[in-house]
């Protein structure tokens, strides 16, 4: 389990974020259209996973938008953004803020998501959703860089995201 916090308060998520050099776990996650998608559907894409915990609120809707304008057009790579929004929720939002880059994937189907990344948060106001998170993965998904922010309500470390996604 790791520690965060919210406003100050003291939460613990579920588990802990994959580390650098391991393997990230695979996943069923429903996207827009309530089709099931994976990792496996990135083939030979290196991958942006930003973990949020609602498209609805603007730390949320903030990082989505800064990865979106630093990588949502790059071929080599997928910008995926998941939440426990409902897909129509999250492709509400990517149309009216026009991110036609980004695989937004919802956990509604697949609770184990936050436990196999350790991003569920076990208690707080926010108990049941997941905590905010980056990974940068490889063609092949292993963790490249992972970031579990120390603050929900704080955006995530943006340049060395990118910086480890260039290298």
């Amino acid at each position: 389990m790791a520690q965060i916090t919210f406003k100050g308060t003291l939460i613990t998520t579920t588990g802990e974020l994959p580390a650098t050099g391991s393997k990230a776990p695979l996943f069923n996650l429903v996207d827009g259209d309530l089709e099931e998608r994976s990792l496996e559907d990135f083939p030979g894409q290196k991958k942006v996973v930003s973990i949020v915990p609602s498209l609805d609120t603007g730390v949320c809707a903030t990082s989505t938008q800064v990865f979106h304008e630093r990588v949502g057009d790059r071929k080599d790579t997928a910008l995926i953004i998941i939440s426990a929004d409902l897909p129509f929720a999250q492709k509400r939002f990517c149309d009216v803020e026009n991110l036609a880059h980004i695989h937004h994937l919802s956990t509604f189907r697949n609770a184990s998501f936050g436990t196999d990344y350790g991003v569920t948060m076990a208690d707080g106001p926010l108990s049941g959703l997941l905590s905010r998170a980056v990974l940068i993965l490889d063609e092949n998904n292993t963790v490249l860089y992972s970031e579990l922010v120390p603050e929900i309500t704080r955006e995530p470390d943006y340049d060395l995201a990118i910086k480890t996604l260039n290298a």
